[in-house]
């Protein structure tokens, strides 16, 4: 393992001969299935799980020459935004020592910052690829909802997460895009962006002369003071290079974090039910401590669990799922529990038909849309487990894009003045991602 705890796998599972990809690195994040190679999620409760198939972008991968190192560790399930909620223990942040480095693709994110994997997939709910980028110095985008394949992905949040690439630079990021974005037969939500001339890597050309940046307002407000002016910096930066920038309105966003969390936690609370220690996760009796000769015993002649099932099922999910995990689950199932479905899952569906609105009128009249990507730079390691409200309210610029289903990128937008890394966020209109691309190049 290295030093930093980047990887829960090192395990190299290699490509074809000869692709885009050959002779480069891929690491994987740990919710992504590859066969043969355990895929834990950060869970204790799939701790020897072991796919018997790729995930379609391993698939993918594979084909393009990648030589994948390793499955990289994440927060549990994909839930937190500092990847410390892991079963395999935090990740520290390469650049930025006794830092976290944001989550929850926290591992692949590090892995690619410390120059041990060359690129790297992570998977993004409500930032959870662009989050990382910004605090570890690198570039991460986060497709539109539909553009990749999420196949052999562990799910979440289905109507939110998407997978997409963690490189050094925006045109590293446009390659490994090029190579597992498409259609895919065994994932309905995918379909063909509309035609468009060249590769994505082709559309990192730098030249933003002419480009119209809008800027949400409410972005940045309570944003850190040091963030901010870095924030401006760069994009006095983009200007300097011929773009232009103007304020917009996106007055939805001060609902977004709330409505995302009910949308969010709703989903995981369905997808995560079958994690009961029958058809996946640890057993009720191995969770106990029991033996597989005392589950059956008690399981009788039936074959089932003859009474015994909800003991069974509790001991299962309170060893196998942490904290931020329970946590999700209990308030998801309390949102869609009867008598609450219509206060809150049904009010944070109207907020996200909302917060869609917004950003096609704001997208109107810019070509792309620019934000700090995090409110304030990489925290202490520590300093939000025990406030997980902090915590939500971090993924305050990160989860509107996911509600909206629309293409970001976040790259590197330079360093505070303690020296941690800042990231910018631009925001394009549904498979706008050349332009946000293009744009991101100017600067990475």
């Amino acid at each position: 393992m290295t030093a930093y705890n980047g990887y829960v796998t090192e395990e190299t599972i290699e490509g074809a001969e000869d692709g885009p990809l050959a002779g480069r690195t891929v690491a994987v994040k740990d919710n992504i299935s590859t066969e043969g190679v355990r895929t834990t999620c950060g869970s204790a409760m799939l701790s020897d799980y072991v796919p018997p198939y790729d995930a379609t972008v391993v698939e993918r991968l594979k084909d393009a020459g990648a030589t994948i190192p390793g499955k990289t560790n994440m927060d549990e399930f994909g839930m937190g935004t500092t990847t410390e909620t892991s079963a395999f223990g935090p990740v520290e942040n390469p650049v930025a020592e006794g830092r976290v480095p944001g989550g929850s693709s926290g591992g692949s994110a590090a892995v690619v910052a410390a120059g041990d994997a060359d690129l790297a997939l992570g998977s993004d709910t409500g930032g959870s690829i662009r989050c990382p980028a910004a605090f570890c110095g690198v570039v991460g985008i986060k497709p539109t909802y539909g553009l990749v394949s999420r196949y052999g992905l562990v799910a979440y949040a289905n109507s939110l997460e998407q997978i997409g690439p963690i490189a050094p630079t925006v045109e590293d990021a446009a390659e490994l895009l090029d190579v597992i974005a498409g259609p895919d037969e065994h994932d309905a939500t995918t379909q063909e962006a509309p035609e468009a001339d060249g590769s994505y890597a082709a559309a990192a050309d730098g030249d933003v002369d002419g480009l119209s940046i809008g800027v949400p307002t409410e972005l940045l407000d309570g944003a850190d003071d040091a963030v901010v002016e870095t924030f401006w910096d760069a994009m006095a930066d983009l200007e300097a290079q011929g773009a232009s920038y103007h304020e917009v309105d996106l007055p939805s966003v001060e609902h977004a974090v709330e409505a995302y969390y009910v949308i969010a936690m709703s989903e995981a609370s369905s997808n995560l039910a079958r994690f009961d220690g029958v058809r996946y996760g640890l057993s009720g009796s191995e969770a106990s401590g029991g033996s597989g000769d005392e589950q059956r015993e008690s399981a009788g002649e039936s074959g089932g669990y003859d009474g015994n099932w909800n003991e069974s099922f509790a001991n299962a999910r309170e060893e196998g799922f942490g904290e931020e995990v329970k946590r999700r689950i209990l308030l998801g199932t309390y949102a869609l529990s009867a008598g609450y479905h219509d206060k809150y899952y049904k009010k944070a569906q109207d907020a996200r038909a909302w917060v869609k609105q917004d950003f096609d009128e704001a997208l109107d009249d810019a070509d792309v849309l620019a934000s700090p990507t995090m409110p304030v730079p990489p925290m202490q390691r520590g300093e939000s487990l025990d406030d997980p409200l902090t915590m939500y309210l971090a993924d305050a610029n990160t989860t509107p894009v996911n509600l909206a289903n629309l293409p970001a990128i976040s790259v590197p937008a330079g360093e505070t003045g303690d020296g941690l890394p800042v990231g910018l966020q631009l925001v394009g209109p549904a498979f706008g991602e050349r332009e946000i691309i293009r744009a991101g190049s100017a600067l990475a």
